[in-house]
């Protein structure tokens, strides 16, 4: 038997999704940890291309960059903090922790999406703790779905987070990040990881980057990312990505309820 509210909601998504060119697979790439440096808050913001920057909250420069880039027509992302299996006794501003109550829960993820302004979305930072644990995980979800206006990225610190299937069952539009384009300081790296975004895009149709505002990450993207579209690809906005990837996940879901 089809489960209706289900396809209703794919329905919504195809008909609401961009106008993404199936024949080039897409790439997403956001830009992590803007907030507490001007100057390379502003670079990241002037990268070429539909990027999206991800604001980490109550940082001295998060209002300033979220404007920044919502004036230059980048998508702002409020990167929340949840905690890690290794986080230290002090936790970043904004953190989500394992043993919060519900309501201090609520309390301090408005406090973060209040200290950021323009957000599209919510993309985790760390978390490769409380990601792992549904009930944390339907808290953000539902306060998610309730404002009606923002999507998900998961930012996969841990293959066994379930914050994506959680976001998908509660009909928020969600992805999770593919590739970390600069996990180590070696010079080599970023090529390398764009490399392997670009043939996930291949493989799966679409896929989606995480960087950081480290200089080589800059300078390797400043010269990349103007050729993309002469090598296959399009680059979209995360926002795109997550509607169309959405859509495609629902249908399939759908597809198999029948």
């Amino acid at each position: 038997m089809r489960r209706w509210p289900g396809f209703i909601v794919v329905l919504m998504l195809v008909a609401f999704a961009p106008d993404v060119d199936a024949s080039r697979p897409g790439i997403a790439i956001i830009i992590d940890d803007l907030g507490n440096a001007l100057g390379v808050g502003q670079r990241a913001i002037d990268l070429p291309g539909p990027l999206a920057v991800a604001v980490l909250p109550g940082t001295p420069r998060a209002r300033q960059l979220a404007t920044m880039a919502h004036v230059r027509g980048k998508e702002v992302l409020l990167h929340l903090p949840l905690q890690a299996e290794k986080d230290s006794v002090d936790p970043a501003p904004g953190s989500l922790v394992l043993d919060m109550s519900h309501a201090k829960f609520q309390e301090a993820l408005a406090k973060a999406i209040e200290s950021v302004p323009y957000i599209v979305g919510i993309n985790t930072h760390r978390g490769s703790l409380l990601t792992r644990h549904p009930g944390h995980m339907r808290w953000l979800i539902d306060e998610i779905r309730a404002r009606g206006d923002l999507f998900f990225v998961d930012s996969y610190t841990t293959v066994h987070s379930v914050a994506l299937r959680i976001a998908r069952e509660s009909g928020v539009p969600a992805v999770k990040r593919d590739v970390f384009l600069d996990p180590d300081s070696s010079a080599d790296t970023v090529p390398r990881e764009f490399r392997r975004l670009m043939k996930i895009a291949r493989q799966q149709g679409y896929a989606v980057g995480i960087g950081h505002p480290y200089p080589a990450t800059l300078d390797f993207l400043e010269q990349a990312l103007p050729s993309l579209g002469d090598e296959g690809f399009e680059l979209l906005r995360i926002g795109d990505l997550v509607a169309a990837a959405s859509a495609r996940a629902g249908q399939n879901e759908s597809v198999s309820g029948e």
